[in-house]
């Protein structure tokens, strides 16, 4: 059963059946063109949308900020909450597209910022082109002088919010960040960025509950999805992660006090051609973090390096490895219809810590093959259960 507390209300359903495009010019309150925003992306159209914002804002009713076709220009943007309006609905079908100079996005934390919004909506088949490539490249050179990046689409301390329909191309950083949320609604979002992107995460969730990731297609250079400190009532189905690193809870025990990750199900999946599938990943140091309660169920591996894996001792690139004990408490984690290929000879890795080891793991109908042959499992520090099929053969 899926959380309650994310179903998608009836006011938002009522919406989509309203913006049909023989609706739109009837109901459409706040058009960006009318703000003065460029459609042929020859000049910048920050400040339009901007004021569209603003106008919706101040409105005591429900609201409605419609993107037409077209090509917009726009640099950073953060929308801040405290609206009189208790809904407003952004409807995108043109492309925003960044800057050609990186910098003046990769000098911010974020292009689109929502901060402290309530009840807002991303609807539409428009996209955002980040222009992440030129980014990327500074970073390959070893350069001093890159900037870090931003991320594309960003929501903190908000409420009761839907994404539905996007595109995200070519971020310099993450997609989309989940920070600090409640009740988030996401479908039917498309993620493109090369395999080789650096720290192009797809969505990114963290301090959030009542979050649905459903029916989306992730293609990037970093994790699909990254769960993150604090994500409690987190709903994943119908994700199809390839090119990427998978879903991963982690990396945590990056500080010594950190929030759990609990209540997490992560259903009907499909990666192919990714590094790992499903991971779940902590630093070797001193935590009182914990993740408990996560179902893995019915996923597909298409030639993966790591379809299963716990690792209490991630450390990317052998740098500046802590070399201590993960504090990280791992217990009721169910990995449950499990099948396809590993690209590697161990196809399930449970690398846990020898101060707390990982408890109530359970496998139950996996099947992972190697080349056409059978696949390894490799088990430290982690107690558990193998029930009916399990290939390769459990070390639990």
């Amino acid at each position: 059963m899926k959380l309650s507390g994310c179903n998608l209300p009836g006011i938002i359903v009522m919406v989509f059946v309203m913006l049909s495009s023989s609706s739109i010019s009837a109901i459409t309150n706040f058009n960006v063109l009318n703000f003065g925003a460029n459609p042929t992306g020859g000049t910048d159209s920050t400040d339009s949308f901007l004021k569209a914002w603003n106008a919706a804002c101040g409105t005591a009713d429900s609201t409605f900020i419609y993107v037409p076709k077209g090509r917009y220009l726009v640099g950073p943007l953060a929308f801040k909450g405290q609206c009189k309006s208790s809904q407003i609905i952004i409807r995108i079908d043109g492309t925003i597209v960044a800057p050609l100079d990186y910098g003046v996005l990769g000098k911010s934390n974020n292009w689109f910022s929502f901060e402290d919004v309530s009840g807002v909506s991303i609807i539409g088949r428009g996209t955002f082109d980040a222009k992440g490539p030129s980014l990327w490249a500074c970073k390959a050179s070893n350069s001093n002088s890159c900037p870090s990046g931003a991320t594309t689409l960003s929501f903190t301390n908000s409420n009761n919010i839907r994404i539905n329909g996007l595109t995200s191309l070519n971020s310099q950083m993450f997609h989309i960040v989940i920070n600090g949320c409640q009740n988030v609604h996401l479908k039917g979002v498309k993620i493109i960025a090369a395999g080789n992107s650096p720290n192009t995460d797809g969505i990114h969730v963290q301090l959030s509950r009542n979050v649905e990731i459903l029916s989306t297609s992730i293609k990037t250079g970093d994790d699909c999805i990254s769960i993150g400190p604090g994500t409690e009532n987190l709903w994943i189905e119908q994700i199809t992660c390839g090119p990427g690193h998978g879903i991963s809870i982690g990396s945590l025990a990056k500080d010594l006090k950190e929030e759990g990750v609990q209540n997490v199900t992560v259903k009907k999946t499909v990666f192919s051609n990714t590094q790992n599938g499903l991971r779940i990943k902590s630093w070797a140091r001193p935590s009182n973090g914990y993740v408990q309660g996560v179902r893995f169920i019915d996923s597909v591996m298409r030639n993966v390096q790591n379809p299963i894996m716990i690792d209490q001792n991630y450390c990317p690139r052998n740098e500046n490895c802590p070399d201590q004990v993960s504090g990280i408490k791992i217990n009721d984690i169910v990995y449950e219809d499990i099948r396809g290929t590993s690209s590697t000879p161990i196809a399930i890795k449970f690398d846990c810590s020898d101060k707390n080891p990982c408890t109530g793991i359970k496998l139950q109908n996996v099947n992972l093959t190697y080349l056409n042959k059978a696949a390894q499992s490799f088990c430290s520090n982690v107690v558990g259960k193998a029930i009916d099929l399990v290939r390769p053969n459990s070390c639990l």
